[in-house]
């Protein structure tokens, strides 16, 4: 692919960078500008923050002396420019750590006036260090698990630097690892100090190994059995779909904890000497400290606080409680590259490489131009020759030591893994779709390669089992690509797979990639961009451009003359009323005609396709037309066959642009025309994959059947979540009341429990329940109900296309086979019936997992009413539904 550099891209990333406040200067002031809009001390933090911007190596001495020499002595400013240095610039932290290894040093540096000024017994890196745990224990008490973790790399490389002793140390790690053996402990903490264990393990390994210490195999092994805990959530957030399987450890991909501890036993079995070599240490080019002169500095013990419980659950009708806590699943990564090529996840600098470019993009994600250029500078902090040089560079001495892995293809494939991540990524697709353009920006020459290579192996791996949600961010991803690039892409390389069924994930993938690539420029554009075969294939994109298609529009139609008084009446801007009472009447006129047997389906087509088509041109005049005639679709969607109608009718004008169905869809549901429970329903009914092209009549769901059921979905549970926010507000501002009321009458409103009941008293100056509460907790309920019905269906509806009864309609024998081994192993003669039955099953467990923090929450309810039909049934599909069920909410055994 080649790039212009006056080309942008059509999104925009948040900004970012460090600004300043504008500030009065005094006169003599105005001949240095820098100088005259910060203080002393803010110099110094800066020059802590800027470290390393040329030769890391040779400013830590510099830093370190100009640090000594200000006077007076800043502790805290040199403490809060090293935590703000360690949290967000990793890289640069063992970098830092040889610069309070240097601060260590026993000599007592002067005493000046400032705001923490040392005695001659007190180095000053101790007296740093002492600053800095007040901001460690900061984040411990909010339980910031990234900025723990950094703090515990910094800890690390300051023990083996002889800065921290490894008694202190040892503990440090042992108490995290404590952690993973609390009863129910949640995914998220499990997680957050398991990393903080592991890493800081693997930095300092070396020298607590020199001890002789059980203390290593003690941590190890705390990790080892909380992994094996959360064994079976790993099998429903694979980037490689295994529906015949319970193998965790599938080819090309690596979850976050199996890796960790893979390298730690690699490294306890080798004494740990590979921490030695495969990440920087430049504190070990210091002198030996003298243990009798400069004591190392004892790190405090240190309890880790639990996990806070919101107690303001509310209960439902069903007395079950409504409260949603996410919860967080194992992170898996995927592999694009062998590991000559990238870092290898298991070993330790390959771990290490990793961990430092995700935290990277995680704490840059608010500024993706910045993030992309400190990207391409990371070799500089890493031991030579980890990366390639760069074109052009000077060779390095001895290239056959080092890893010289490609840089570009590392930070395309860790990126992608983010991008990649299940159920969800930690931010918005948009930011990791604008920070790989902003790479190629800055080094098409060499960014540009790993792209297409990358795009070529993910496009390989949709035939081996790539997760459906994956290639539909894939698909996404490569359209935003494209168009940021002149839409050029080598679509000849993929010609040879028109050959396949129309149904097979790598045709599926062409036909939603190129509908997204339409909803950022035009058909014709896109079309021109194709060769002739594919063109020429309406399977791959189809010969008009998307549009409305009002069924009555054709002068040929029966029912266009009636369909054009509708049209007429509502460009007019006719009355609802005037419009309704001209449907009865034509109602009673198709009756009496015997055109049309079903005259109120008939009636309701006519009047939402003419809305629809009035509303035809933007998006500003669909939602005016709306609004106009909200009385008009109320008074249509009387009963749920109306509401069905009127879902049909606006699917039926907008078939060739899917996604404008979304968009109406979604504003049906927020003028409450209807329900999100009515989608739901309407969309199990009417699937049958893509059946504009194939016409299959076993049910199936493809991508976008799935967006329409993640719209009313997120619809019903985002209506609980404000109703439960709008309780909780009234119900805080009744008990202030309460209070108010209970301190006039002399009651001691500080010595009062939370929980306990006291009676005011007077009884009558007591509030009563404010008629707005009362209201709001009404609709909480009802709007909670809703919210399990749609999810409940959501549940049948799955069940019908996957596990279907004997008796029910449409059968699909294809639920049973494609689960087994032996059918996935002969996947190349499958046709469209089974590709599209394993995409459905595919979006079950996209569903569970997505949805789990609900399914959780009303698992009795919900597995009673959505798997009745299956109940006792032991056949392979059956079998495999509860399986993932169970995984979802947490059953599993």
């Amino acid at each position: 692919m080649s790039y212009r550099s006056d080309e942008r891209p059509h999104h925009r990333g948040g900004g970012g960078g460090r600004g300043g406040h504008r500030r009065r200067h005094n006169r003599e002031d105005y001949n240095d500008h820098d100088r005259r809009v910060e203080s002393p001390e803010q110099i110094l933090k800066n020059a802590i923050l800027k470290m390393g911007e040329v030769d890391p190596a040779q400013e830590v001495s510099r830093l370190a002396n100009q640090i000594r020499e200000h006077v007076p002595v800043a502790v805290s400013a040199i403490s809060e420019g090293l935590r703000v240095g360690v949290t967000e610039q990793p890289y640069k932290i063992p970098y830092y750590a040889a610069v309070l290894r240097l601060l260590h040093d026993p000599t007592p540096p002067p005493v000046g006036d400032g705001d923490a000024a040392p005695s001659t017994s007190s180095s000053l890196g101790k007296q740093v260090l002492e600053d800095f745990w007040k901001g460690f224990q900061n984040y411990l008490d909010k339980l910031a698990w990234r900025e723990i973790r950094l703090c515990i790399h910094f800890f690390a490389h300051l023990m083996v630097a002889q800065v921290i002793s490894i008694e202190s140390m040892t503990a440090l790690l042992q108490s995290f690892a404590a952690v993973l053996d609390e009863f129910g402990v949640s995914y998220s903490r499990g997680k957050g100090a398991a990393l903080c264990a592991a890493e800081g393990l693997m930095i300092s390994g070396a020298v607590i190994k020199k001890s002789s210490t059980p203390e290593i195999s003690d941590i190890i092994n705390a990790i080892q059995t909380y992994n094996d805990s959360i064994f079976t959530s790993k099998l429903l957030v694979q980037p490689m779909i295994s529906l015949c399987s319970d193998v965790t450890a599938l080819e090309n991909t690596n979850e976050l904890l199996d890796t960790a501890l893979t390298v730690l036993r690699t490294l306890d079995a080798a004494d740990m000497v590979d921490s030695l070599t495969d990440f920087p240490q430049p504190y070990l080019d210091l002198p030996d400290l003298d243990p009798t002169i400069s004591s190392p500095f004892e790190l405090p013990s240190i309890l880790v606080p639990p996990e806070v419980i919101e107690l303001d659950g509310l209960a439902t009708d069903a007395g079950e409680d409504a409260q949603v806590k996410k919860e967080d699943w194992p992170e898996y990564g995927i592999r694009l590259f062998d590991d000559t090529v990238t870092p290898s996840p298991i070993t330790l600098a390959g771990f290490i490489v990793r961990s430092n470019l995700l935290d990277m993009i995680d704490i840059f994600e608010i500024n993706r131009k910045e993030c992309a250029r400190l990207l391409l500078e990371y070799p500089k902090w890493c031991v030579p020759d980890t990366f390639k040089a760069k074109p052009g560079a000077p060779p390095s001495e001895d290239e056959s030591a080092g890893k010289n892995w490609q840089l570009e293809s590392t930070l395309i494939e860790t990126i992608l893994s983010c991008l990649f991540a299940l159920p969800e990524p930690a931010h918005k697709s948009i930011f990791h779709i604008a920070l790989i353009t902003e790479l190629c920006k800055l080094s098409p020459s060499t960014v540009g390669p790993a792209v297409g290579k990358s795009i070529r192996k993910l496009y390989g791996g949709l035939s081996e089992g790539l997760d459906v949600e994956v290639a539909r961010r894939f698909a996404e991803w490569f359209a935003v690509h494209m168009s940021n690039f002149g839409f050029q892409w080598v679509w000849k390389e993929w010609v040879p797979d028109l050959v396949l069924s129309e149904q097979h994930p790598k045709r599926a993938f062409v036909r939603r990639a190129l509908e997204f690539e339409i909803r950022l420029s035009y058909h014709d554009r896109i079309q021109k961009t194709l060769p002739e075969p594919m063109q020429n294939d309406l399977n791959v994109m189809s010969g008009q451009a998307p549009g409305p298609d009002f069924e009555y529009e054709d002068p040929a139609n029966p029912h266009h003359d009636a369909a054009q008084s509708v049209v007429n009446l509502l460009r007019g801007r006719s009355k609802a009323d005037e419009v309704l009472s001209h449907l009865d009447s034509l109602k009673d006129s198709l009756d009496t005609s015997g055109i049309h047997m079903r005259v109120d389906s008939l009636v309701r087509s006519i009047a939402v396709q003419s809305l629809l088509s009035i509303g035809s041109r933007s998006f500003s005049h669909l939602l005016n037309a709306i609004e106009r005639y909200l009385p008009l679709l109320r008074g249509l969607a009387s009963n749920d066959e109306a509401k069905h109608d009127i879902l049909s009718s606006a699917a039926a004008f907008w078939k060739r642009n899917r996604q404008m169905v979304n968009i109406v869809f979604d504003k049906l549901m927020q003028y409450q025309i209807v329900d999100p429970t009515d989608v739901v329903a309407w969309t199990f009914t009417n699937v049958a994959g893509d059946r504009h092209l194939s016409g299959m009549r076993p049910l199936s769901l493809s991508a976008f059947e799935w967006d329409l059921l993640k719209g009313a979905l997120d619809k019903a549970n985002g209506r609980v979540m404000i109703a439960r926010r709008k309780v909780a507000a009234l119900r805080k501002e009744q008990d202030d009341s309460i209070a108010r009321a209970k301190a006039r009458d002399g009651a001691d409103v500080g010595s009062m429990e939370v929980d306990a009941e006291v009676k005011p008293i007077k009884q009558d100056d007591v509030p009563a329940e404010s008629p707005q509460l009362t209201t709001a907790l009404k609709a909480f309920v009802s709007l909670t109900r809703e919210q399990k019905a749609a999810l409940s269906r959501t549940i049948e509806g799955f069940v019908s296309c996957l596990a279907p009864s004997p008796s029910d309609a449409h059968q699909n024998p294809y639920a049973q086979t494609v689960v087994t081994e032996d059918a996935w192993e002969n996947r190349a003669s499958w046709g469209a019936d089974e590709w599209n039955t394993w995409e459905t099953w595919g979006w079950y467990r996209h569903f569970c997992r997505m949805y789990s923090p609900y399914l959780r929450n009303y698992a009795t309810t919900l597995g009673t009413v959505g798997f009745v039909k299956i109940e006792g049934t032991t056949t392979p599909a059956a079998l495999l539904m509860m399986k993932t069920w169970n995984i979802a909410t947490g059953q599993e055994a």
